[in-house]
């Protein structure tokens, strides 16, 4: 259900029942445009205070097709504005960056292989189950494997 911006929200823990507060003016004391407001809005809702806090019925039918139609077509933009952002954002690391397919071919040619942790973590099991391991090798690619793990 919709409720005013700025309003407070809360789940009741004792009752189960989502509540909602109008936020009070900074002195403490409501002003009266809030109140008439909160007249207003109780009025419309047909709300059930408790103290100052009034029960939202989490009711399907509680947004009209309007109000669901301008939501989404928020959702929309902002998502829109975000891709953006996050686009020029790959590209700047994609300038800052080499892929790892290059650096393996970068290294190849000096002669040295590349290895992920990945790739290092399936040796190590391998070298543990290889019945050709003697116990010192796997208790050594066992230490290995700790170490590899802890950092994932």
């Amino acid at each position: 259900q919709a409720v005013p911006a700025g309003s407070h929200v809360r789940l009741n823990l004792q009752t189960g029942d989502r509540e909602a507060k109008l936020p009070d003016s900074k002195n403490g004391r409501s002003d009266t445009r809030e109140e008439r407001r909160r007249k207003r809005y109780s009025d419309a809702k047909h709300q059930e205070w408790v103290g100052c806090w009034f029960h939202v019925d989490v009711d399907s039918n509680s947004f009209t097709a309007q109000e669901l139609k301008k939501a989404l077509a928020k959702m929309k933009e902002n998502e829109k504005a975000e891709r953006k952002v996050r686009g020029a954002h790959e590209e700047e690391v994609r300038k800052k960056f080499r892929p790892i397919e290059q650096l393996k071919e970068e290294f190849e040619k000096l002669n040295m292989k590349m290895e992920t942790d990945y790739e290092i973590m399936v040796k190590l099991i391998s070298k543990f189950n290889s019945s050709a391991s003697t116990l010192d090798e796997k208790v050594a690619a066992l230490y290995d494997l700790e170490y590899y793990v802890h950092q994932v």
